[in-house]
Parts: C-alpha cells; sequence; structure tokens
C-alpha cells in the first residue's frame, strides 16, 4: 500500500458527453468512447472524461454570469492549419484574444474555452 496520489484524468461538464467527446476525439485524433451521460476520449497524449450535466451552462468569455472553471491547452506546430481543422470540426474563434499570436482561444460545441499554443508548457520560477 501506498499513499501516493496520480492524475487519472479530467472531466468535463457538458450538454451530451458522447457529443462533446466526440469534437475532442476529432481534433486530437484519439477514440471517444461512451454514452450521452458519460464519455472518454482516450488519445494519444493523455484522455478526457466528459459527463452529462442536465443544466449546463456555458462559460462567458472572458467573465461574466457564468464564470470559467477550467480551459485546455493544446500545444500545436501550425495555428493556421490546427485553427482551421478545429473550426471545421465545430469550434467557434472567441472574439476576445488576451495573447498575441502565439495562442487563440476558441470553444468547444459546448461553450467551453480552450486554447491552441505553439508554446509548450510554461516554465515556472521557483
Amino acid at each position: 500500500m501506498s499513499d501516493l496520489i496520480r492524475l487519472s484524468g479530467t472531466t468535463v461538464n457538458a450538454p451530451d458527453a458522447i457529443a462533446l467527446a466526440r469534437f475532442y476525439a476529432e481534433i486530437t485524433g484519439g477514440v471517444a468512447k461512451g454514452t450521452e451521460h458519460w464519455a472518454l476520449v482516450q488519445g494519444p497524449n493523455g484522455d478526457l472524461g466528459f459527463q452529462q450535466v442536465a443544466d449546463h451552462q456555458p462559460p462567458t468569455w472572458p467573465g461574466g454570469e457564468v464564470p470559467m472553471q477550467l480551459h485546455l491547452e493544446f500545444f500545436v506546430d501550425d495555428l493556421e492549419a490546427t485553427g482551421a481543422r478545429v473550426l471545421a470540426a465545430g469550434a467557434t474563434l472567441l472574439e476576445h484574444q488576451p495573447n498575441d499570436d502565439h495562442c487563440f482561444v476558441y470553444a468547444d460545441p459546448a461553450g467551453h474555452p480552450f486554447c491552441l499554443s505553439t508554446w509548450g508548457v510554461p516554465e515556472l520560477g521557483d
């Protein structure tokens, strides 16, 4: 026995879990499995879970009545090509863009903000 804690995954609220899982599977090259109540995307760089929430309300970006509680970050090589791909899959480019040309903020079909960025994982000081 051990008291080790390991992150297993992240689960995102959705009005239809499998529909949102299929969106993320399409843009990441993963595989969506599950139902409208709970679904999982098994991807090449990790897994994402989705759970149905009956009263799901998309967050208001960048602020407002429904605060953003999380957003996903995706590292990409080509912002233009991947941006076109996520738009074709059903994403929306959000009007407010707080970054310079290294990162763009989109909303998935359920309204969750996510970023495509040419920056890898940022290094934080000690």
